[in-house]
């Protein structure tokens, strides 16, 4: 009876050592560092808010930055902003990320990015049935084709030369209503959500040419604009919401730049939003073999649950 206990034991320490061994050995991408001084980081929705705690965050560590957005107004006092706070100048480009051609003139106006940050959003909670349809395109054309336009603008130049230059990066700013359905945000999870199949299927396509895609997954952040927008959510939603609290954008800035320095696909930015990345991990890039395995466990757990009871 002891040497079967100690059999079972050893078992049970062998397989988990055997997975981890093995997803250490097929685990791909390979870990990667993508630096931020000196390199050319492009950052729209820069004026305020995450994007402009990004540039400011770029800026202090050295990088040179563009920033981009529609007021020309904010632009210049972000600008301003960031000279007095870093001492850096950096370049505005004022464009409507739903014109194509317009953010193609930017980004060929910036030059070659290194680090292509699709920060821009626009927010609109609202039961779907009581939404109009006009701020329902509103909001997919600005969050997922204004990043289908960035990206689509910025990667002939990134690719360029891109062996000599180094390992670059495209960073896609969602939301944890990306990962998850919340009431009063269907039309703005579907915005979100769209982006993760973008950038599962972009970073397949170009990470031969060493350009590491990364998915950016904030909760609730303090920005200018968020006061005004938790005052229109629905009731339930703000009930919702409120479960997780909010965020300071330096914060998310903080997370989401080492993130993109450590090349994770999935980076969340608070210990909520590590449990969402893990339950809904499905089966995107993962570079850290410790964290393919925990994905592993997470879905035999719910598979050996279901065993246990069909019913769940």
């Amino acid at each position: 009876m002891a040497d079967l206990s100690m059999a079972f034991l050893s078992l049970l320490i062998l397989l988990p050592l055997t997975l981890l061994l093995l997803l250490y050995i097929i685990v791909r991408p390979r870990p990667v560092k993508i630096p931020i001084k000196n390199r050319h980081v492009f950052i729209t929705g820069g004026s305020s808010g995450i994007g402009l705690a990004l540039a400011h965050r770029a800026a202090g560590e050295g990088a040179s930055v563009s920033i981009l957005a529609r007021n020309r107004k904010k632009l210049e006092e972000a600008k301003e902003a960031i000279r007095l706070s870093t001492g850096v100048e950096v370049a505005i480009f004022s464009a409507d990320v739903r014109d194509f051609s317009a953010v193609k003139k930017a980004v060929e106006e910036a030059g070659p990015i290194d680090v292509l940050v699709c920060n821009q959003g626009v927010f609109m909670p609202q039961e779907l049935e009581s939404q109009d349809l006009a701020e329902v395109k509103f909001m997919i054309d600005v969050n997922l084709m204004g990043t289908f336009h960035l990206i689509k603008a910025a990667l002939p130049l990134m690719k360029k030369d891109r062996k000599e230059r180094g390992p670059a990066s495209i960073a896609i700013v969602s939301s944890q209503a990306g990962q998850v359905g919340v009431y009063g945000y269907t039309a703005y999870s579907a915005s979100k959500f769209g982006l993760r199949g973008l950038a599962e299927a972009l970073q397949q396509e170009v990470i031969t040419d060493d350009i590491h895609v990364s998915l950016i997954f904030p909760p609730d952040t303090e920005t200018p604009g968020f006061e005004e927008e938790s005052m229109k959510r629905p009731e339930l939603t703000s009930i919702i919401a409120a479960s997780s609290g909010a965020m300071k954008a330096d914060e998310v800035a903080k997370r989401s730049i080492d993130g993109i320095k450590r090349g994770d696909f999935i980076v969340p930015c608070n210990f909520e939003g590590i449990l969402l990345s893990i339950a809904t991990a499905g089966l995107s890039p993962q570079r850290s073999y410790l964290m393919a395995f925990v994905e592993y466990r997470k879905v035999a757990l719910s598979k050996e649950i279901e065993a246990v009871d069909p019913a769940s």
